[in-house]
């Protein structure tokens, strides 16, 4: 699958359809992207966009740069996509690197190959995810990068396998969770902070969340990075990958699994069971937090003791918020450079 249309063009004639219909964003998105046989339009600084067979899913991703170059692997969030990397990923090609980008299961291209696999989003079956392309991609060991979703799979990636982790950027730290630990109510204010894991913990919370994921995830972009001033275009483009068969099934399933209402599966217990534990990590990691975080997130003092190798946090001023990697690319980025430099 290769990028098509520049999106600008196609979002600013979406954006023209909804105030015309009176449809929502969302309606219009997805069923454009049905009509169009589920092209996906990713900025030219991506593409191509490719995708290739690893363990139980067709993954949807982009390679840049030298096939022989150190290797990165960045990975996005919830609700995010690729695009969260879209001025990260040129400066690290500019700089010799190979960039591999993967849209996580549930978003955009990514498909699993049979209908038959459970639609589990624990967060062991991410890392096994992304380890499954590092594999099928021939890749030994690489620089991983990343925020949210991202992040926690990076942070487990380097805990239980560090020999395929050269370095690690984490923005918000460290974040390997524990249902055990999690299904503990606390202050009203951490309850009121994580409002949509309830809200999705309901059956009238996932319905909510089907009926209109764009319009949704808008209004969580806008709480997590409230300084961020990001145009429709910019959101649309990123919005695509929610035009997907189990985007809302592996959404809902992992914030519910992240407090015990659900179960995984038995042959992930194991590596849950090691990371119930709070495993330290020793692999050379740069830490990154934004003063204008909206989303619940860590204090920086909370997780220090978990890094035991070369270690470095960055503090970023505000308006910076929690899509670092996409709101300061270039600091972003530069921490990716200096990760394996500490």
């Amino acid at each position: 699958m290769t990028s098509t249309t520049p999106l600008s063009r196609r979002s600013f004639a979406t954006h023209t359809a909804v105030m015309l219909s009176g449809m929502s964003l969302g309606q219009v998105l997805i069923g454009n992207a049905q009509a169009a046989d589920k092209t996906f339009t990713i900025a030219p600084a991506l593409g191509p966009l490719k995708t290739i067979e690893a363990g139980e899913l067709s993954v949807g991703y982009v390679d840049l740069g030298p096939a022989k170059g150190p290797a990165v692997v960045l990975l996005h969030g919830w609700p995010y996509d690729i695009h969260a990397f879209v001025d990260v990923a040129p400066r690290l090609v500019a700089a010799g690197y190979r960039v591999v980008i993967p849209y996580l299961r549930g978003y955009g291209p990514t498909r699993f190959l049979s209908d038959g696999t459970v639609r589990n989003a624990q967060q062991s079956a991410v890392a096994l995810d992304v380890l499954a392309l590092m594999d099928a991609l021939e890749i030994k060991q690489a620089v991983v990068g990343a925020f949210d979703w991202g992040a926690r799979t990076a942070c487990i990636m380097a805990a239980l396998w560090p020999d395929r982790v050269r370095g690690l950027v984490s923005v918000s730290g460290y974040l390997i969770g524990s249902p055990k630990v999690n299904s503990k109510s606390g202050p009203a204010a951490a309850e009121f902070a994580w409002w949509y894991q309830s809200y999705l913990c309901t059956d009238r919370g996932r319905d909510g969340y089907a009926a209109d994921p764009v319009a949704f995830n808008r209004f969580i972009w806008q709480q997590a990075s409230p300084k961020w001033k990001f145009d429709d275009a910019t959101y649309l483009r990123s919005a695509q990958a929610f035009d997907n068969p189990d985007h809302v099934t592996i959404v809902v399933h992992n914030y519910r699994w992240r407090v015990g209402l659900t179960q995984g599966e038995a042959r992930f217990d194991a590596f849950e069971a090691r990371l119930a534990a709070s495993p330290t990590i020793s692999v050379p990691t740069i830490t990154m937090e934004a003063d204008a975080n909206g989303a619940p997130h860590p204090a920086p003092a909370n997780y220090k003791a978990r890094f035991t190798g070369k270690y470095q946090h960055r503090q970023l001023e505000a308006p910076i918020g929690h899509n670092l990697p996409q709101e300061a690319p270039e600091a972003f980025a530069q921490a990716i450079l200096d990760v394996t430099r500490l």
